[in-house]
């Protein structure tokens, strides 16, 4: 898979070796653990995340089963955005979604045969700007479309700083425009939401989950805590099919 994968990004790459970024699926070991690096100093040194890996890296049993999308600076070879990816075929050696961990997936269950998983997606604090994340969801634009793939699903994270008021808030808001048919409907293993928590306050989206629903994805249920990272998840669905006419020619080739 990895091999096919790699002609698809060919022209991405070539396009962004113009700039100072290029974008690829890691080749190596050592691209993945420049990948794990990167997602530990994000996750555990500025998130505070409690991560299994060691030595400054950041490491779980799903990536073994995994494509990392790697967008590197060209002028310092440093590895500055990544995502992971698990297609169906691997999700199935790993023996399931690392979502299915947080969320019942029963109702989405039949379309695992077209249904890509992502994740662990970060960018180093000094690369944070559009460009950047719109590189890398071109290239998962383009695996998705290699592969045939329809469905791509991962969860959407929402700091606890506060003990979920905000998370609530925003899902309050959210739920009204974005949540998705029933069909489609997933339920939290460790939900979030009860009583205490406030549902009225006004806070702004996080960026990724802001980029998932302007693309046209859904919010497929109410956000489940996860006391690892100390964030609320909300599962965020894309049917390639939905993705928004205005980023539709951009992404997909």
């Amino acid at each position: 898979m990895i091999h096919n994968t790699l002609q698809i990004l060919q022209n991405t790459e070539r396009n962004a070796k113009t700039t100072r970024l290029s974008i690829s699926i890691a080749r190596t070991q050592s691209e993945i653990e420049q990948a794990q690096r990167l997602r530990y100093k994000v996750f555990a040194e500025e998130m505070g995340a409690q991560l299994l890996g060691t030595g400054g890296l950041d490491v779980d049993g799903f990536d073994q089963y995994c494509d990392h999308l790697i967008v590197r600076d060209n002028e310092t070879n440093q590895v500055i955005g990544t995502y992971r990816i698990l297609s169906p075929e691997r999700a199935f050696d790993a023996g399931g979604y690392y979502s299915a961990g947080e969320f019942d997936l029963t109702r989405i269950a039949h379309l695992f045969d077209r249904t890509v998983e992502v994740g662990r997606a970060c960018v180093h604090q000094n690369y944070r700007n559009g460009g950047t994340i719109t590189m890398l969801w071109a290239g998962l634009a383009q695996y998705m479309q290699a592969h045939q793939y329809e469905f791509m699903i991962g969860c959407g994270s929402i700091s606890m700083a506060d003990g979920g008021h905000a998370a609530a808030s925003l899902y309050q808001r959210l739920q009204d425009e974005f949540l998705s048919p029933l069909e489609y409907r997933v339920f939290p293993r460790n939900p979030l939401l009860n009583a205490s928590l406030r549902s009225d306050l006004q806070v702004a989206c996080p960026p990724l989950i802001k980029g998932y629903l302007r693309l046209g994805a859904y919010i497929c249920g109410e956000p489940n805590w996860d006391p690892f990272f100390n964030t609320a998840d909300m599962l965020v669905m894309l049917p390639l099919s939905r993705i928004n006419p205005r980023y539709a020619a951009h992404f997909l080739k």
